[in-house]
């Protein structure tokens, strides 16, 4: 499951550098949208534990925001 939350972050901070998306709300909205595309692919299925995985990556956003405002 760590392999993976970390594709969807590094998917997630693409989006955001491409997209000019900063803010909290953005980030929550990419990491939502990531996860589904993950659904999509079956890279994530049902009976993983999503709600788990969100909210893995929504605690990450301090470490994001500091990331990206060194580049």
């Amino acid at each position: 499951m760590e392999q993976t939350t970390n594709e969807i972050l590094t998917l997630v901070k693409k989006k955001m550098t491409e997209q000019g998306g900063y803010s909290r709300e953005a980030y929550k909205q990419f990491v939502g949208e990531t996860i589904e595309y993950f659904q999509e692919k079956g890279k994530l299925t049902d009976d993983d534990n999503l709600e788990f995985l969100e909210k893995t990556l929504l605690y990450l956003w301090p470490q994001v925001k500091e990331e990206l405002t060194e580049k």
